[in-house]
């Protein structure tokens, strides 16, 4: 995993760095990744609320606070956070509307910083343009069973720029998976000078289950059984996601790790819905630890009994070598 960069990362100068090489990275970044020049929009505001930041001395000062005991603040610096089980950052801080507003006749949108000594009188005719607001990001946590089956969530955010609640339901689909996403259109940041707003995405985390593991739609589960019914046989009753049980029939002879497949009992398949994952049950022979004098002698009967050699092939790779 990556580690995130600091501000001064993103500007490319030193924690020491003073306001005027600050000021000359940011003017030099800006021209650079400005979007009406042609550059990346998404870096030109990453650069804009580093320089934000580093350019007023205050919060300056609580930044290089949070770095000196270990946190790397980024977009969601200044107090972004959710409520409860819920959690959420933006991708860009600040209210963008002001700022290209400000940006027009070389206003001071960041720190007093006059956008008109790079771009000149073209900067407030381009700053006109619709620019589409930044997605925000949510996520919620999931039970393995509602994961299975599907649920609902009332969740409160906040828009950064406007600093308004907006509530939503938020509709899990059966067969959510850990890590999965949920893409709300239109209920992210608010676009600047009419621009579309930004998405919502909301990542599911699912807890896990005591008995099933998740891959995707396909479900796999260890089931216990003894060495009895694996050397005679046995027909076992098996949990299955949805509830219900099926049965399983074990062949004599089974051994340790043997995998069973059972077609379309698995999670539901949120990428072809309709249909299911397989649920695979591999067994797991269990042999017990403690046994009784009557159980010991019966066993050392059939140990002595029994004239198979179970080492066959360990005992010819030792002879060869």
């Amino acid at each position: 995993m990556a580690t995130k960069r600091s501000y001064y990362d993103v500007l490319g100068v030193k924690r020491d760095a003073s306001d005027d090489e600050i000021k000359k990275a940011f003017r030099k970044l800006a021209a650079k990744y400005h979007p009406d020049a042609g550059g990346d929009e998404q870096k030109f505001k990453e650069v804009s609320e580093a320089y934000t930041t580093l350019s007023d001395p205050k919060k300056r000062r609580e930044y290089d606070q949070m770095l000196m005991f270990g946190g790397i603040p980024g977009a969601d610096f200044g107090g972004s956070g959710g409520r409860g089980r819920y959690t959420y950052t933006t991708n860009v801080g600040g209210d963008w509307s002001d700022i290209f507003d400000n940006m027009r006749g070389g206003d001071g949108g960041f720190g007093g910083f006059d956008f008109s000594s790079i771009f000149g009188g073209a900067a407030g005719r381009a700053a006109n343009r619709p620019v589409k607001g930044s997605d925000l990001t949510m996520s919620v946590d999931v039970t393995a069973e509602e994961a299975f089956r599907g649920a609902t969530r009332k969740a409160t955010y906040r828009v950064p720029s406007t600093g308004e609640e907006q509530t939503l339901t938020i509709k899990i689909p059966a067969g959510a998976v850990d890590g999965g996403k949920l893409r709300y259109r239109g209920r992210g940041e608010y676009g600047a000078n009419g621009g579309d707003r930004g998405d919502l995405v909301i990542t599911t985390h699912v807890a896990e289950h005591p008995i099933f593991k998740r891959d995707g739609a396909d479900v796999r589960m260890d089931l216990p059984i003894s060495m009895y019914e694996a050397a005679l046989g046995a027909t076992v009753e098996v949990p299955t996601p949805d509830g219900t049980e099926v049965r399983l029939k074990v062949p004599a002879g089974t051994q340790d790790g043997k995998t069973f497949r059972f077609r379309d009992l698995g999670a539901p398949n949120v990428k072809r819905k309709g249909t299911r994952g397989a649920l695979y049950v591999t067994v797991r022979v269990k042999v017990p630890t403690l046994v009784t004098k009557k159980e010991r002698d019966a066993l050392e009967a059939l140990r002595d009994a029994d004239t198979r050699d179970y080492r066959e092939e360990v005992k010819r790779y030792g002879t060869q070598h």
